[in-house]
C-alpha cells in the first residue's frame, strides 16, 4: 500500500511516517500542508492520504477541504482524516462526499498500530471507517429526530457499528448475534430511516449521515 500523508507538525509526521513503514506501508510523501499534498497526488497518485483536518493558515477546515478537493480530482483516491477532536459535524461533511474510501480518526488512535491498519487496509479496500469515540458518543447523545427515537436499542447499537465502518459479520461479531439477526436489524433501520431501496452500501452511509447530522452541535475534548 501506497500512502502520502500531510500534518503541519514535523514531528508528528516524522512518527507517523515511522510506525506506517514499520507496518509495511509504503510512505511516499511527507507533506507541512494540503496544498502540498494536492500537488504530490495530482503527480504521483497513492492508494490512501492521510491529512490533518486543522493545518495553516487558519486551523479550521484546511484538511478536509483538501480531502473534498482532491476526491473531486480523483474519486477511486482513499482518504483518512485525523483529528485531536472528535467532531461529528466533521465526519458528516467527510461522509457526505461518497460512500467508498473515506475515514475519520482521532490522533489518539496513530500510536495503536493495529487500529491504524485496520483503518488504512478498510479505506484501501473502499470501506469506510468512523473514530468508535464518535460512534460511542452519538450512541449516548439525545436526538430529537423522530426518526431516530423510532430505533430500538439494539437498532442503534447496530447502527454505531455501521458507523464504524463494520461489515454485516463485523457487526454480529462484535453484537453476539447472528449474520441473519443483523440483516433483519440493518433492514429495520433503512425502514424506519426511510431510506429508499438502493444499493445496501449507499444506504448504509445514508443512515449513517442521518444519524451524524442529528448529533447536533459539533463536539470538542479539551
Amino acid at each position: 500500500m501506497r500512502v502520502a500523508l500531510a500534518d503541519d507538525s514535523a514531528l508528528f509526521r516524522a512518527g507517523l511516517a515511522l510506525l506506517l513503514t514499520s507496518l509495511g506501508v509504503e510512505v511516499v510523501a511527507e507533506l507541512p500542508n494540503g496544498a502540498a499534498l494536492l500537488r504530490q497526488v495530482d503527480t504521483d497518485l497513492p492508494d490512501v492520504v492521510l491529512v490533518d483536518i486543522r493545518m495553516p493558515p487558519t486551523f479550521t477546515d484546511e484538511g478536509l477541504a483538501i480531502a473534498e478537493e482532491m476526491r473531486r480530482r480523483h474519486p477511486g483516491l482513499g482518504v483518512l482524516v485525523l483529528s485531536t477532536y472528535a467532531e461529528s459535524h466533521y465526519a458528516a461533511r467527510l461522509l457526505a462526499q461518497g460512500s467508498t474510501g473515506i475515514g475519520y480518526l482521532l490522533k489518539d488512535r496513530v500510536d495503536d498500530a493495529e487500529t491504524l491498519r485496520d483503518a488504512l487496509r478498510r479505506v484501501a479496500e473502499g470501506g469506510c471507517v468512523i473514530d468508535p469515540e464518535i460512534v460511542s458518543r452519538l450512541l449516548g447523545r439525545h436526538r430529537t429526530t423522530s426518526a431516530l427515537d423510532r430505533l430500538s436499542d439494539k437498532e442503534r447499537e447496530v447502527l454505531g457499528l455501521m458507523a464504524e465502518g463494520r461489515s454485516n459479520i463485523g457487526i454480529a461479531q462484535a453484537a453476539f448475534i447472528s449474520p441473519r439477526t443483523v440483516e433483519k436489524h440493518v433492514a429495520s433501520v433503512f425502514d424506519k430511516l426511510q431510506l429508499p431501496a438502493a444499493a445496501d452500501e449507499n444506504r448504509r452511509v445514508l443512515a449513517v449521515l442521518t444519524w451524524l447530522r442529528a448529533a447536533g452541535t459539533p463536539m470538542r475534548d479539551g
